[in-house]
């Protein structure tokens, strides 16, 4: 399953495919010295929006659900990926403990939990289910429509004078994260002994921020850019933030009233400079958190003025029902993709820092300018192992391979990006 642009593939994005095929050996080489000064997440997912004249992430998430929407195919990468990955942290890894979300009720969520236990059980770990719930008291089964069953127990802090996190009877060398800790940090989790807890504490979204991640893009895509000699701003979305926002309280409103004013004005800049026709538009949403929660898409400043009750809600609460404070205003980024006529965009998958899959998140009910993260979307899976090796004779704009591998760049600049922020936001660096 294919999509299709529906805007002829043209202008920027056909230019920055063109220069991407060129540069590849170029491209693989800068990404292999980068790897060398920065440890990538153990995992990431990339949303990514592709415009025809511009490609971009615009949301990263450290903590991917949705490992059961990948295509079965990509199992053997994964596993490879991983194991790359738990080599480096823990060469002589035996145990991993594995933490999901506290919600034990959402089915597709728990299809992805069992396909990452059954991911990391290929690398040779031994893995078993820990949860912060309060309502897990014993081991408690859970069985899965395909006939799976996952056992849910109860976290405990164990070893000498409890300072390692574990089970009952199971010391695990490495923990995994699979919870966003939107709600905040449990103080189960704090002050480990001898132990890797991935990804660290402070990716959570109690402590991190989408702008601080795409201050760091910024730099990586700047960077990127001179390599191929591209203008940032076609795989770079423009931002801004506001802090101190109460969107009950009308708190904040001047501020993002001339941040939206702002952003607009630098894209129908740029809009001009490469006779785009579309209407500039951005993105309000949280600063912090997932879910597609606290998103509004807008056109002209005047809308954050305005909103009625129902809308400022909307924006003013996220996952886990925390209040919202510090907003990104961020640039619009059209999808002109679309299967069987329903708007998509495409979601890459890394582990370590390989590609090992992706899907399109596709939403029959949302347009070319909306948040597709919401009730009403589905999701076509892609095999990129299959696709993403690019086809150099191919000419530009045609091969769907060379899309892929497009799609693989960028989100990996994006995975870099997040290990730079991780980088700059560790507590414990000097």
């Amino acid at each position: 399953m294919v999509p299709h642009l529906i805007t002829a593939l043209n202008g920027p994005l056909l230019e920055l495919e063109s220069k991407v095929l060129e540069a590849t050996p170029a491209i693989e080489r800068w990404f292999r010295l980068e790897w060398q000064e920065h440890t990538p997440p153990f995992y990431c997912s990339v949303d990514l929006r592709n415009a025809g004249f511009k490609l971009a992430p615009v949301d990263t998430n450290l903590f991917p659900g949705g490992f059961n929407n990948l295509s079965p195919e990509m199992m053997p990468l994964a596993v490879q990926a991983s194991m790359a990955s738990i080599e480096k942290i823990c060469p002589d890894a035996k145990n991993l403990l594995l933490i999901p979300e506290r919600h034990t009720r959402n089915v597709f969520y728990l299809q992805n939990v069992a396909r990452l236990a059954s991911i990391l059980r290929q690398t040779g770990l031994n893995v078993r289910l820990g949860s912060l719930s309060e309502e897990i008291t014993k081991p408690t089964p859970i069985d899965l429509p395909d006939g799976q069953r996952l056992v849910l127990e109860p976290l405990a802090r164990i070893g000498n004078k409890g300072r390692r996190l574990g089970l009952k009877d199971f010391d695990p060398c490495t923990i995994l994260l699979n919870n966003d800790l939107s709600g905040g940090i449990p103080k189960i989790l704090e002050n480990l002994h001898e132990q890797y807890l991935l990804p660290p504490l402070h990716a959570g979204w109690a402590v991190r921020r989408k702008s601080n991640h795409f201050d760091a893009y910024d730099d990586v895509a700047k960077k990127f850019s001179k390599v191929i000699d591209i203008d940032p701003w076609m795989i770079n979305p423009f931002f801004t933030k506001c802090t101190g926002v109460n969107f009950h309280e009308r708190i904040g409103e001047e501020c993002l009233q001339e941040s939206v004013d702002t952003i607009l004005k630098k894209i129908a800049r740029k809009y001009k400079e490469y006779g785009i026709k579309e209407k500039p538009y951005v993105i309000v949403k949280a600063d912090a958190g997932t879910y597609g929660m606290g998103i509004m898409t807008v056109k002209d400043a005047s809308e954050v003025k305005d909103l009625n009750r129902k809308e400022r809600n909307k924006m003013s609460v996220i996952k886990e029902g925390l209040e919202v404070a510090d907003v990104l205003v961020q640039e619009g980024v059209y999808t002109f993709e679309k299967i069987n006529e329903a708007v998509a965009e495409p979601v890459v998958y890394m582990m370590d820092r390989y590609v090992v899959g992706g899907f399109y998140r596709v939403h029959t009910g949302r347009g070319v300018d909306e948040n597709l993260n919401a009730p009403g979307m589905h999701f076509v899976p892609l095999a990129f192992e299959h696709n993403s090796i690019p086809d150099v004779a191919a000419k530009p704009g045609i091969a769907v391979p060379n899309r892929f591998y497009l799609y693989g760049v960028v989100a990996r600049l994006a995975l870099l990006a997040a290990s730079l922020e991780l980088e700059r936001t560790d507590p414990e660096a000097e």
